[in-house]
């Protein structure tokens, strides 16, 4: 059988539920953070010299930012280029994408990273989300500074070669961003025809 080409058809095509949703926990967790953000971040920013003590961390640490600007740029990530993986992959391969990709970049960091560092942020998950992305539609036009479009493929590699900043947790990028990569790879292989860049 011929396998049919799906289009992405804007902000009437997937379901945006699971986007709303992340959207969500992750404001209720900012207007925690903003109440008590010392508790917040000890009692759910992953640390890895304690995550025998708080393996939940793996988990809650994608939910916590560290202030307004932190998370607006990640949900602004989260909303366009989520809904293009939402459009292509549908709502279950979109989360698993999403969380698996947070949870490599928190083994990463937890692999390689400062011990007695905590991290905090979505980063990994949505560097998965964009890896996986950018192998299945290459070409699609990131506005950077929100005037310049340039290949989405491009975007990433610049990512990945500015990874390596201070105080940033480019561990955990790294890690969702591989994980991207080869969830994309493994799809475009798996239902070669459906997508193209």
């Amino acid at each position: 059988m011929r396998p049919t080409r799906v289009r992405f058809t804007g902000f009437d095509g997937p379901n945006m539920t699971p986007i709303w949703v992340i959207m969500g926990t992750n404001a209720l967790a900012m207007i925690a953070y903003t109440i008590n953000p010392t508790a917040v971040v000890a009692n759910f920013g992953l640390r890895p010299d304690m995550v025998g003590e708080q393996p939940w961390t793996l988990l809650t640490s994608m939910f916590v930012h560290g202030g307004t600007g932190h998370i607006l740029m990640n949900m602004l990530m989260l909303y366009f280029f989520g809904r293009f993986v939402l459009g292509l992959l549908g709502e279950n391969r979109f989360l698993l994408i999403y969380f698996v990709g947070g949870l490599a970049g928190s083994l990463l960091f937890i692999l390689i990273g400062e011990p007695g560092a905590r991290v905090i942020g979505a980063s990994g998950a949505l560097y998965g989300v964009m890896g996986t992305l950018a192998v299945l539609q290459p070409r699609i036009k990131v506005l950077v500074f929100f005037m310049i479009p340039v290949d989405l493929w491009l975007v990433v590699v610049a990512g990945g070669v500015l990874l390596r900043q201070p105080d940033v947790a480019w561990e955990a990028h790294l890690g969702g961003l591989a994980l991207g990569l080869v969830t994309g790879f493994y799809f475009r292989k798996k239902e070669r025809g459906s997508y193209w860049g």
